[in-house]
């Protein structure tokens, strides 16, 4: 699911940047929808596929949280120990400024 919904935030990714690098940003773009095409303005196009973007990153990030606690149940149940250091996260730009900080100075 994680690949799938990669892929398909890629082509969103990449239908954007068509978009903006286009000349007359005033005129129609054609959008594919299952097995039909339609014209719709640029505009509209555009805030279709960021809602999208914003959507398809919540589900990815989702499906990675929910991941680790799969993976923890596989190991307990085939009779492994724990992975160590799965269940980390990133330190958010607010820790890092905090922890640059101290080791600076």
């Amino acid at each position: 699911q994680i690949v799938d919904l990669d892929v398909k935030r890629n082509r969103n990714r990449e239908a954007l940047r068509a978009l903006q690098k286009d000349p007359e940003p005033e005129e129609k773009a054609m959008v594919c929808f299952g097995s039909m095409f339609i014209e719709l303005p640029k505009a509209k196009t555009r805030e279709m596929l960021r809602q999208d973007q914003e959507e398809l990153d919540e589900e990815i990030n989702k499906l990675r949280k929910d991941l680790r606690v799969k993976v923890n149940r596989l190991y307990e149940a085939q009779g492994k120990p724990e992975l160590k250091g799965f269940n980390l996260n990133p330190m958010s730009a607010e820790e890092m400024k905090l922890i640059n900080r101290i080791l600076e100075g």
